[in-house]
């Protein structure tokens, strides 16, 4: 059995992974105050960006449902691993070696690390195999396509023998054991054996936004080949289809940079578009383009509501011209909704896909077919129209009801317009009738939005978290969302903020002080608590967890949102300074606090009746007093 890793060796790697870089992967970030970053959280379908990182703080927390962590339990929830094998992975991104407990060594039998293991041992024997004299209709198919030995070492094509084992005993070979090559889909089980899923057939590897192979494509070859022309790896424990696009580990970077993102039909389409230039193509395995898909991608073009659809970004879907294309056209529709985003469908002419449209017309050909996309919308109001007779008047009345809904779906007023007019001129018939029949529609189309819980502010001082959902329901347990907006709140607020996202930025002893001031906030003051039951922890690395540890249960997300919210502080000043500042400003009032407390004694004491007690309140006046004039000159 598998040893444990050191809990020196899991604080470690935590403190020298970049959660950002990690988080990057899978999400466009961008910057959201000072030494905060932001984007669409991976683990719910959202409109605005609520999933904040703090790198300095080493954690994750979306406002919106929750979710909340660090680099390790972000591996677990994004990839479906345990913990361990996060641990394992951040450790190997940094190339640092792990230490387990009494000698024990890392996991590897039956996890998804093995599985990786096997998947990446399967994809460097079919590239090797792909050179083999057996390999020439695999070869062959790829010249005929306009795809040189380059083109299949660029994106992994390889190709599988045509052999009952030969897959099979390589990896055993390897140490790989049976059972895990049928759990990875790399062997079918038959009546007596297992044997190789893949056989006589050209592959294309399907990668994670890691670069990692999780399973792969094979293309029938073969005359007596009686198997389907597409054979995909099954469902696995780290391949599942609904959620794969192949070519995005090659085109992420791109998508992020470009906010574009371009989505084909097959494996030679995304290899064509690549090779022209169009590097923002991906396409799905197997399967219809859905919802999960859409979840994959939103984060990374930063697909979030605005009220200038054309400044977000573009999703571009291909079809080809057939009744199977046409029918995928639908099912993309019926999710456009999704995205914020402009979406757009690109038809080649003659009705080429990608692959052939460059093999017969050239690089720039593919280029001109992705610039000259028509939007969605139009594409769909055309295609609605296609079914009914525009010679006739019943014909023209049934596409105004047909079309109808279609633009009541435009969520930009103006561009809702412009094709009311426009419908309006390909059915011949006057705007004034076409524009209740759309605004009828336009009720039941109506799409729920996110809210600007609080205003962006000049006054850092005033300054909250923007661009929030909506606050979660009360039962939820408190959120900043739900906090008071008056000064008082306002500054416990961002002292505690300081003290958990910058636990050394101000001295041991301002930070004491801090932390046993009286709070107004009920629920500020529980966080208190906790923040001065973890004052031993202060220079410990996982700090938050230390003080998450000693929070009571309904206050956990209030102590999560803290540890990762935007500070309200200026982008270039010093963080020092900042929580220097607001922790003093709070120590100080407490001090006020204290010394109106002692005036009112003094007045309710007199000095004939309790002498010794009138001194001690004035000492203790004293030392207050002395405690503000130190701090103020600090």
């Amino acid at each position: 059995m598998a040893g444990l890793i050191k809990r020196a060796d899991i604080d470690e790697v935590r403190s020298r992974v970049n959660i950002a870089d990690v988080v990057g992967d899978y999400v466009d970030l961008k910057g959201a105050g000072v030494g905060s970053l932001k984007g669409l959280c991976p683990f719910h379908d959202e409109r605005s960006p609520s999933f904040h990182v703090r790198p300095q703080v080493g954690r994750y927390h979306c406002f919106g449902c929750g979710e909340d962590g660090d680099v390790f339990s972000f591996i677990q929830k994004t990839d479906h691993t345990t913990f361990q094998e996060a641990v394992e992975r951040m450790a190997a991104r940094i190339n640092f070696t792990l230490h387990y407990e009494d000698g024990g060594q890392a996991s590897d039998h039956g996890n998804r690390a093995r599985l990786l293991a096997a998947n990446e041992a399967a994809r460097e024997f079919f590239v090797e195999h792909l050179t083999a004299p057996e390999a020439d209709p695999g070869r062959r198919f790829l010249g005929e396509r306009g795809f040189d030995p380059a083109a299949a070492a660029r994106f992994g094509v390889g190709f599988a023998p045509k052999s009952f084992d030969a897959l099979r005993s390589h990896l055993k070979g390897r140490g790989f054991s049976e059972d895990e090559l049928l759990t990875s889909g790399l062997l079918s089980q038959g009546d007596r054996n297992a044997y190789d899923r893949f056989r006589g057939r050209l592959i294309w590897p399907i990668r994670d936004v890691t670069g990692a192979t999780i399973g792969f494509g094979a293309r029938k070859l073969l005359d007596d080949d009686n198997g389907p022309k597409y054979l995909n790896t099954p469902e696995t424990p780290i391949y599942h289809k609904s959620q794969v696009l192949y070519g995005l580990d090659l085109a992420r970077r791109d998508i992020s940079k470009e906010k574009q993102v371009v989505i084909v039909e097959g494996y030679t389409d995304v290899m064509a578009c690549h090779l022209a230039g169009v590097t923002t193509a991906v396409a799905t395995c197997g399967t219809s383009f859905g919802v999960d898909h859409i979840k994959v991608l939103r984060p990374m073009i930063g697909d979030s509501r605005g009220l200038d659809t054309s400044a977000g970004g573009e999703v571009v879907f291909t079809f080809d011209p057939d009744e199977a294309g046409q029918r995928a056209a639908s099912r993309a529709f019926t999710e456009e909704q999704r995205f914020a985003s402009q979406t757009f469908v690109a038809i080649a002419p003659d009705g080429l896909d990608p692959c052939d449209l460059r093999l017969n017309r050239g690089d720039d050909a593919v280029r001109r077919m992705i610039t000259s996309k028509r939007p969605m919308f139009e594409f769909m109001i055309k295609r609605t129209l296609e079914g009914h007779d525009l010679e006739t008047v019943d014909g023209r009345s049934s596409g105004l009801r047909a079309a109808a809904p279609v633009v009541a779906g435009i969520r930009d007023r103006s561009l809702m317009q412009g094709y009311i007019r426009a419908l309006s001129g390909w059915l011949g018939i006057d705007p004034s009738e076409v524009e209740p029949a759309v605004f009828a529609a336009t009720k039941a189309a109506a799409a729920p939005k996110a809210v600007e819980r609080l205003a962006p502010s000049s006054d850092p001082s005033r300054q909250s978290i923007t661009s929030l959902p909506e606050a979660p329901p009360a039962e939820e347990g408190p959120s900043i969302l739900r906090l008071p907006d008056d000064p008082s709140t306002r500054m416990e607020r961002d002292a505690l903020m300081a003290i958990l996202q910058h636990p050394t930025a101000a001295s041991r002893d301002l930070t004491t002080q801090a932390a046993f001031a009286v709070f107004v906030n009920g629920s500020l003051s529980v966080v208190r608590d906790a923040v001065a039951a973890s004052l031993d922890q202060l220079d410990a690395p996982n700090y938050v967890e230390a003080v998450l540890a000693q929070t009571p249960g309904p206050f956990l997300g209030l102590v999560q949102e803290l540890a990762v919210g935007p500070l309200p502080e200026r982008e270039g000043r010093d963080m020092a300074v900042y929580c220097e500042g607001i922790l003093s400003a709070l120590v100080e009032r407490d001090l006020l606090r204290q010394k109106a407390e002692l005036l009112g004694q003094m007045h309710r004491t007199d000095p004939r009746d309790d002498p010794e007690k009138r001194s001690r309140i004035a000492q203790r006046l004293v030392e207050v007093e002395a405690a503000r004039r130190s701090l103020r000159n600090e």
